[in-house]
């Protein structure tokens, strides 16, 4: 990686980011449902807040971290280093992993406690039922294409408003409501809210979603081929930071949600 960021800031970035996304998504969900009854004006309000939510955070984080906020993500940062690219070795996916599900931990509990609510409520919505887990696994196998798509033809900087938009739409289209993120998924069942998930469906959505992250790495490579070399000029290519333009030094499109300007 040419990231620069020691691995202590890294892993905050993603603790902080990942904390950040879930109090965006649970609490835009707790607003939603105490304003309307109706769940499908409810679910717009939570849809296009999570959105906007989830953008700002990747551009904030990205040039830190890669900002990958997902344990899918990271793992396909680990995968490309296996194979040759730049990403993450096995000790940085899982300090990553570990600090994406710690955070999404505290930013359920945070989200709880500014609503005025009981913290470390588990949920008790139960999610079950095979048509859930394939949208889980659609949802997710979509979300890493989106990411290594990009990268692969070298558009990385459109990753944070397609990955935003694409999370919004695919909220609507699967039948599972889009968590594509085991970390976050985590972190929703210490909720029980508009957004959250019964500790006992976690199981099955956590496998759905790591299905998925597979299926997508497949996709992405079966379509693009492998990851192409860097497509920025000047000094952030030769791994030297580019003092005029920060956001040049990011991670690679192969380490998570990139933004290379």
């Amino acid at each position: 990686m040419t990231n620069k960021a020691s691995l202590l800031r890294r892993t905050a970035a993603e603790l902080i980011g990942t904390a950040s996304l879930l109090v965006v998504v649970i609490g835009s969900g707790i607003q939603a449902a105490s304003l309307s009854r109706d769940t499908g004006v409810a679910l717009v309000a939570n849809s296009l807040a999570s959105a906007i939510g989830l953008g700002l955070i990747i551009t904030l984080f990205g040039p830190l971290s890669g900002a990958h906020l997902n344990p899918v993500v990271t793992l396909t940062a680990w995968w490309a280093r296996r194979t040759g690219g730049e990403g993450l070795d096995a000790r940085e996916a899982f300090a990553y992993a570990v600090a994406q599900t710690a955070g999404a931990v505290g930013g359920a509990v945070l989200a709880e406690v500014m609503f005025g609510r009981t913290p470390g409520t588990f949920s008790t919505q139960v999610r079950d039922g095979g048509h859930l887990l394939i949208g889980e696994i659609v949802a997710t196998a979509g979300l890493v294409l989106v990411i290594q798509g990009l990268g692969r033809i070298g558009r990385p900087r459109l990753i944070p408003v397609a990955v935003a938009a694409y999370i919004a739409a695919a909220i609507w289209f699967t039948s599972s409501g889009s968590f594509a993120n085991p970390a976050g998924t985590i972190g929703r069942a210490f909720s029980d809210s508009f957004t959250g998930i019964a500790p006992q469906s976690l199981p099955g959505f956590v496998a759905a979603q790591l299905a998925g992250g597979v299926l997508g790495l497949a996709l992405a490579t079966f379509l693009y081929g492998r990851e192409r070399g860097r497509a920025v000029s000047g000094p952030a290519s030769s791994g030297q930071p580019d003092v005029q333009n920060p956001l040049a030094d990011m991670p690679r499109p192969g380490a998570g949600f990139e933004v290379i300007v």
